[in-house]
């Protein structure tokens, strides 16, 4: 079975998933993604046996309620899905922008698996109340509900009745992890959550996340976390701090989706931080 990605959004992990995997150390209790979004990571490392069970954490209850229906109602899911991929669709936009504010009243999880699938690039919005605001992509018809079956089935093959599934702050969603478990981490970047373009329903400053990487340590909780870099040669924030004497590396993600949006073509790099030994890991 080719590894499934049905919630198939911009910046997903789902094509570094290979590289980033070199590093996840060996026997992993359990395996918590806080910041999921597409949960790219938990899906790889389910589909390669690299844990034994597994926890999905976000803030956004919508995601955290899409990806459980994914892995527990799978057929009734795609089937929904199909619903609205085969609904009315009209020159003016006005079948898309029904559902996405239909979405942002009544958060329905399968009215946002439509939109990330129909928006344009998949390139998710938010506005500072934490609505969906990305347009349709008019050139796209999103994944075929045949595909999407397929891709949601695979999930729930590899997951049913291995995972739990959170909605909070990634330091609630985590707080029971221990030294024999390992967290992958794809929070919010500074420079991609502040400012207008705001890629995420909720933001995090910096200051943020290094209190909760410190507490992490102390725990002595492995971790890989993905966090800032560039995009053609612009940084997206600042390091982290050396103090936390992590491993820092530095991963080639490909052309930018969103400098390609605005008609530029720039390569994107990222930082994957590890702690202490991890890095010695690679395989």
């Amino acid at each position: 079975m080719k590894m499934p990605h049905p919630v198939p959004y911009q910046g997903s992990k789902r094509k570094l998933a290979p590289i980033i995997g070199r590093y996840l150390p060996q026997g992993i209790s359990t395996f918590y993604e806080p910041f999921a979004g597409s949960a790219a990571m938990t899906i790889y490392a389910a589909y390669h046996r690299r844990a034994s069970r597994f926890v999905i954490g976000d803030s956004f209850e919508p995601i955290v309620r899409l990806l459980r229906a994914i892995v527990n109602e799978p057929e009734k899911t795609a089937n929904q899905y199909k619903i609205l991929w085969k609904g009315k669709r009209d020159e003016n936009n006005e079948y898309f922008n029904s559902i996405r504010d239909r979405c942002n009243k009544k958060q329905h999880h399968v009215d946002l698996l439509y939109l990330i699938c129909r928006c344009v690039k998949n390139a998710i919005r938010f506005n500072k109340s934490g609505h969906f605001t990305q347009s349709v992509d008019k050139r796209r018809l999103g994944m075929r509900p045949d595909k999407m079956l397929s891709a949601i089935l695979g999930v729930s093959s590899i997951l049913q009745g291995r995972v739990e599934f959170r909605v909070g702050d990634w330091l609630e969603t985590t707080a029971d992890a221990r030294p024999v478990n390992f967290l992958y981490m794809d929070p919010p970047y500074l420079g991609t959550s502040i400012g207008r373009d705001k890629r995420y329903h909720q933001q995090m400053m910096q200051n943020e996340l290094v209190g909760g990487l410190e507490n992490l340590m102390r725990r002595r909780v492995p971790f890989a976390l993905s966090y800032d870099g560039t995009t053609g040669g612009r940084p997206y924030g600042p390091l982290l701090p050396e103090s936390l004497g992590l491993t820092r590396l530095l991963l080639h993600a490909g052309t930018s989706a969103q400098a390609t949006l605005v008609g530029r073509k720039e390569k994107t790099v990222e930082s994957l931080y590890l702690t202490p030994g991890l890095g010695l890991l690679i395989r």
